[in-house]
């Protein structure tokens, strides 16, 4: 097995994708969002709203009717036509189960499409239908529901069942928790977050959104290096933590104002 270094600011700072001059919404990346749904349309609204505060040319969201005016009246700027893109987010807020014949449609398409793509919750389970590089977001539950192994195992040793993910499907992991792992081809890494008040519903959608922006900007990048995922999926867990810190100051705070301060922990890093 692999051993985890922690990631730092200083490494993180490497993989935030500045606007150049001569950039526009295109070149600098869209990201294409297929989140959400009718019992959860929040998760759709916090990872839109995480990806426009990480810093992406354009985000296309694509989802339940309810959902899409949710995250029309949040985020006016994001469009909600299809389209194309560099990246996608799929599954946040989102069940295993089967999904109505559109989303179902977009999922599909998303998968087969060859791009970077981020799943989350309810696409977890998707990874092994994806024809691109995959990044997948889960809690212990759910990383022992995919590889079939006891919840109690995957706590005892995260560190084992992350590689073991990594490895077996072949794809990017981040394993959430107070300590999160990420590994892959690019490394293996671990970010303590800095406050424990990240353990509220929801942080896990704008983590996703966090990501996904990074994915999008660097979606060039991957295509020549998918061991770059790493870094990025590492990136995004530290400053979903610092955005964290700086909300809270020490103390509980909402997801939307997470989102909020995550400009400022960007800034700082430069």
């Amino acid at each position: 097995m692999s051993e985890y270094s922690e990631w730092t600011p200083s490494e993180a700072r490497e993989w935030i994708a500045v606007p150049r001059e001569w950039d526009d919404k295109y070149s600098h990346g869209v990201l294409g969002v297929v989140t959400g749904s009718q019992d959860y349309p929040g998760a759709a609204v916090l990872g839109v709203d995480a990806a426009l505060h990480t810093g992406v040319g354009m985000v296309r969201y694509l989802g339940p009717e309810r959902a899409t005016s949710l995250v029309l009246s949040r985020r006016p700027e994001a469009v909600t036509i299809d389209g194309r893109v560099q990246a996608w987010l799929l599954g946040s807020g989102m069940g295993e189960a089967p999904q109505d014949p559109q989303t179902a449609a977009w999922l599909s398409t998303a998968l087969q499409s060859g791009h970077p793509l981020v799943l989350d919750a309810g696409a977890v389970g998707m990874a092994g239908t994806a024809r691109g590089p995959v990044v997948i977001t889960p809690h212990h539950n759910e990383l022992a529901r995919l590889l079939r192994a006891d919840v109690a195992d995957v706590v005892s040793a995260p560190e084992n069942w992350a590689q073991r993910a990594a490895d077996s499907l072949g794809v990017t992991v981040i394993l959430k928790g107070h300590t999160t792992l990420v590994c892959g081809v690019g490394g293996s890494y671990s970010i303590t977050a800095p406050t424990t008040w990240l353990a509220t519903a929801g942080t896990g959608d704008s983590l996703a959104g966090i990501l996904g922006a990074l994915v999008a900007t660097h979606a060039k990048g991957i295509a020549g290096d998918v061991g770059v995922l790493t870094q990025l999926a590492a990136t995004a867990v530290l400053l979903h933590g610092l955005a964290a810190d700086r909300a809270g100051r020490g103390g509980p705070f909402t997801v939307l104002a997470l989102n909020a301060r995550l400009p400022e922990a960007i800034a700082a890093l430069s």
